[in-house]
This record gives structure tokens, C-alpha cells and sequence, in this order.
């Protein structure tokens, strides 16, 4: 009896655990569907790294330092957040699109479903929705 309920409750943890609306570590596929992005911890916050871009061969071409406009995206750190509250990150955000960093947002709607929003100055801000890929 007892290694059954022990079983059982491995198996509920191990099932529980991805799909917990707190857990935003896993890939993720950008509104786009030409990015995929794993986010994993890191420090006390969140981390995003390229992982998979639909043009295998995209260099990081808009980077304002000259040194890494030739480095591949895959790979670079995009996202940097602290926890902000329940299902809640606040950080930076770098887009590869146009080379800049933004201060930003991450909300971890669901467990398919994250909310990323960057701001400029605080006020004009732009939102998206990624995908869980994993």
C-alpha cells in the first residue's frame, strides 16, 4: 500500500510539474513563429536564450556594437527578468529586429501561453503573446 501511494505521488509530481501556471522555464515560440526562445532560470529571475530561428543563418546584424553584428542569433540572451510577483517578471528585453533593449514584461498566462510586453520611456509599450513549444 504504502509503495503504491508512494508511485502515485510520484507520478502526480512529475505530471503536475510542467503544466504549473508558475513555471515559465521551457521553449517558446515568439508571435512571429520565426523564433524559439528557452527560458530557464537564472540568478534569482528568468532568462531567455535563442535557441532555433527560422533563417538558419540570421546574424545579429541590427546589434549596436559593430563586435557582434556578425555573431549568429542563436545563442544570444534576449531576456533578463526578476520575479515581480505571482506569474510576474520584470527585466529587459533585447529584439534582435531592430537592436535595442527595452525594458519589459513577462506574464505567464497559462501553461501553453506567456505575455511579453516592452516599453520605450515607459509609455509607448508593444505586447505579444508566445507560444509553449515544450
Amino acid at each position: 500500500m504504502k509503495l503504491k501511494f508512494a508511485l502515485a505521488a510520484l507520478l502526480l509530481a512529475i505530471f503536475a510539474a510542467p503544466a504549473s501556471a508558475q513555471d515559465a522555464s521551457g521553449t517558446w515560440l515568439t508571435a512571429s513563429g520565426e523564433t524559439r526562445v528557452r527560458i530557464a532560470p537564472c540568478g534569482a529571475g528568468l532568462c531567455g536564450t535563442i535557441v532555433w530561428v527560422k533563417n538558419s543563418g540570421a546574424k545579429d546584424e541590427h546589434n549596436p556594437n559593430a563586435a557582434l553584428k556578425s555573431r549568429s542569433l542563436v545563442g544570444v540572451n534576449m531576456i533578463q527578468m526578476k520575479t515581480a510577483g505571482d506569474k510576474k517578471w520584470s527585466g529587459t528585453l533585447y529584439n534582435p529586429q531592430d537592436g535595442k533593449t527595452y525594458s519589459g514584461s513577462l506574464t505567464h498566462i497559462d501553461a501553453n501561453t506567456l505575455s511579453l510586453s516592452g516599453c520605450v520611456a515607459g509609455i509607448f509599450c508593444k505586447s505579444q503573446n508566445w507560444t509553449r513549444v515544450n
